[in-house]
């Protein structure tokens, strides 16, 4: 009895068709795919690229130049005497879960929904929140250099230490370690796991329209999944003791609220109604002539609440040869 009501739970759930459009939830007419507009979208938005050219560029410097060398002193060290152990999340896995993962599935949800405004709006959002949160991260690292609780063993590795005339420790340490265990906080482990999955959170909560007012748990439970693997990224570097417990918490801090930020530059909030597209989407039904919300139109299709009492403003008719609803929808034409 307990496993049949299980499994209604989850039947009620429709995972199957979780990813479907919705009653209110109108297809573009001529084909707004990838292969059709995917590049043009890409061309409109290229000064956001860009930026998110400059944002590398920004955080390979950050990451090439030196921490501050925070003063530590004898009585300092009894606190940063943990093993030098290594990483039970690699540094070169946090890109696989935390941004190839995501757009994967941004990918899914493209190929059964053929959406490119959201396919496009989604990669852009992501990106922006991963590299705005290394930015942020990295230099709040380089400004602080704290150091990391297994600084005594990067600095002395044969355990003897030695300090100069002011007490601040003489470290003989690979100078690669030295210049690492200066950065303990915030971590960015913990931020980018954050950015990364809190992002993919809040486009799940949307999809699937968590907020509906059915209550269904199966659907939080989905939603927390990326985040709880956020969580026990930001458990694993404090267990292996390159992180005081203060660097996770701020560091999933960072990543969760500028994720959020992003997200709500392209998305509506989870909890609004038409939560399951992107603004874009919604823009473009309006420059298309097609009304989703059963408001007034003029002949050619236009929303009277949307555009004005007047015709000023009104996009030229969806009939004419050089009209594109989407020049004026990413152009903002109102």
């Amino acid at each position: 009895m307990a496993w049949s009501s299980l499994l209604d739970v989850f039947k009620m759930a429709n995972f199957k068709n979780m990813f479907q459009p919705g009653e209110r939830e109108i297809e573009l007419g001529g084909g707004y795919s990838v292969k059709t507009y995917g590049a043009k979208l890409a061309w409109i938005h290229r000064n956001d690229w860009i930026v998110l050219l400059l944002l590398v560029g920004i955080e390979l410097v950050l990451n090439i130049i030196h921490p501050f060398y925070r003063f530590v002193g004898r009585d300092m060290l009894d606190d940063l005497k943990f093993p030098f152990k290594g990483n039970t999340v690699p540094i070169w896995s946090v890109p696989l879960y935390a941004v190839l993962l995501p757009i994967a599935i941004f990918i899914f949800i493209y190929l059964r929904r053929r959406d490119v405004y959201d396919l496009h709006h989604a990669i852009l959002g992501l990106l922006s929140a991963a590299l705005i949160t290394g930015v942020i991260t990295d230099s709040i690292k380089n400004a602080t250099g704290r150091p990391r609780p297994n600084f005594f063993w990067r600095c002395f590795p044969e355990g003897k230490d030695l300090y100069d005339a002011l007490g601040n420790v003489l470290c003989n340490g690979k100078e690669s370690d030295i210049r690492e265990g200066h950065k303990s906080f915030p971590s960015g482990h913990t931020s980018w796991s954050f950015a990364g999955l809190g992002f993919l959170s809040l486009y799940l909560a949307g999809k699937i329209k968590v907020f509906d007012q059915r209550g269904h748990v199966s659907k939080l439970c989905l939603v927390f999944l990326p985040l709880l693997f956020a969580a026990l990224v930001g458990a694993s570097r404090v267990d292996d003791y390159w992180h005081h417990w203060q660097d996770v918490f701020v560091g999933g801090l960072i990543g969760l609220s500028v994720a959020t930020f992003c997200y709500l530059q392209y998305f509506p909030p989870p909890y609004h109604s038409e939560c399951w597209g992107p603004y874009a989407y919604f823009r473009a039904l309006e420059m298309s002539g097609t009304n989703p919300h059963g408001g007034n139109t003029t002949n050619n299709g236009i929303d009277m609440h949307t555009m004005g009492a007047n015709n000023a403003g009104v996009p030229p008719s969806r009939n004419a040869p050089d009209y594109s609803p989407f020049n004026d929808l990413e152009l903002g034409s109102n």
